[in-house]
């Protein structure tokens, strides 16, 4: 049985995404910060025969995220999906949400598929001397991190994407860090869907003429451990084996496949 959750719910789903806390690390998110009752997110869940969670799909505006742990009802997932249109906007860990491929009424985006990191020490971090140039920002610079972020040919900036990145400082569950020069965003890191357990490093971009200067890297070294002070997970996405090394210099580790559908 697939139900929609409710405030009620919140202990029983907690405690089943938190098996997994990295991988869950937007649901938990999402859920701590706006609950069960928001006009842009909602949260189903099907229930074995004995009340048991089996899996969980949340819906954040028009993008949707499923989780299980075995078998569930991928058909009866992909049926609520497609209330809110098509293409689906879907993302989650690979094995799951490939099985939504099957179904050929299901438009799904472009298909991307990434490694899954985590960090969980600071061991292998080094501010450098520069690091009083680096900021964070406020809401006042959410155009200046848009711009910058389009100006990047491999990222997928969306319409909402303001909105969402506003949303996600008022809430305090993203940050982002930057480096300027002369009222231009030269690089910066964001986080997103921070919670009580996790952060997600996002948003790691350097403007073209900037690249070679190693300044995102100087702002990981002092943002991450900020995030690791307050107790959190860093994780990440990542599909070049250049960045790769570079997360892996910072103490990532590989844990699994992201697939995104856009």
């Amino acid at each position: 049985m697939i139900r929609k959750l409710s405030g009620q719910d919140h202990d029983q789903v907690m405690a089943y995404l938190s098996e997994e806390p990295s991988i869950n690390l937007f649901i938990i998110g999402d859920i701590e910060a706006f609950g069960y009752d928001s006009d842009f997110q909602e949260v189903w869940a099907e229930f074995d025969q004995h009340g048991r969670i089996k899996a969980v799909l949340i819906r954040f505006y028009q993008s949707f995220i499923p989780y299980a742990k075995g078998d569930f009802d991928a058909a009866g997932f992909a049926s609520i999906m497609k209330e809110y249109g098509q293409p689906i906007r879907l993302s989650g860990k690979t094995d799951i949400v490939d099985q939504f491929e099957a179904f050929d009424d299901l438009t799904l985006g472009k298909k991307q598929v990434t490694f899954f990191a985590e960090c969980r020490t600071g061991d292998f971090l080094n501010a450098g001397e520069d690091s009083d140039a680096i900021k964070q920002a406020g809401i006042e610079n959410a155009d200046q991190i848009i711009e910058l972020r389009r100006s990047i040919d491999e990222f997928h900036v969306g319409n909402d994407a303001r909105e969402i990145l506003i949303q996600s400082m008022e809430a305090k569950t993203g940050r982002t860090y930057y480096t300027s020069e002369n009222g231009i965003f030269t690089s910066c890191v964001s986080t997103a869907a921070e919670n009580s357990m996790s952060a997600m490093i996002v948003g790691v971009c350097t403007h073209k003429e900037h690249r070679q200067k190693g300044l995102a890297t100087a702002i990981m070294n002092k943002l991450f451990p900020v995030i690791l002070a307050e107790g959190k997970t860093l994780c990440l996405f990542y599909d070049n084996p250049a960045a790769g090394r570079i997360y892996k210099r910072l103490g990532f580790q590989d844990i699994g496949m992201w697939t995104m559908y856009r």
